[in-house]
This record gives structure tokens, sequence and C-alpha cells, in this order.
């Protein structure tokens, strides 16, 4: 039972390359295809995204102009203070 995770079962035929992670280059890549790619996706889901974030955004500003609206006492209650 001193086997580890990895050498659990033996399968025979199924052949397993790896690639060292000290040579892979990590951002190979990143501004020649990263970047294009990038604004191509936030193009295609901008419309999808966008509008409930807006309406959200309008909701939550409506309420917090009327709770402040709200909150304020009203002049007429004090008049006859003195």
């Amino acid at each position: 039972m001193g086997k580890h995770f990895g050498e659990l079962a033996k399968i025979r035929g199924i052949i397993q390359y790896r690639l060292s992670p000290f040579e892979q280059r990590a951002f190979a890549g990143a501004i020649s295809k990263g970047l294009p790619n990038v604004f191509y996706r936030i193009r295609s889901s901008i419309f999808r995204v966008l509008p409930p974030f807006v309406i959200a955004y309008l909701v939550y500003d409506a309420v917090e102009k009327k709770h402040n609206q709200l909150m304020r006492k009203n002049p007429a209650d004090y008049e006859n203070d003195e």
C-alpha cells in the first residue's frame, strides 16, 4: 500500500507525453493573439451583459434618491415650534 495517487493502476497501451513546466512559454502569443481575442469576446457579449447592468444601476439610483427624499424631515411639521 505504499503507492502514490498516480501509481494506483497499471494501464497498458496508453502513452503519455509531458512537457516540463520549465520549457513552457507562459505568455506565448499573449499580445498577438490574446488582445484581439479579448476585444472580440467583449464585442460579442456586450449586448447581453450591459443592459442588465444599466437597468440595475438605474433602479439603484432611483431607489437611493427616493430613500434620501423620504429620510428628510418635513418643515411643515415644525412650523409652530418655538
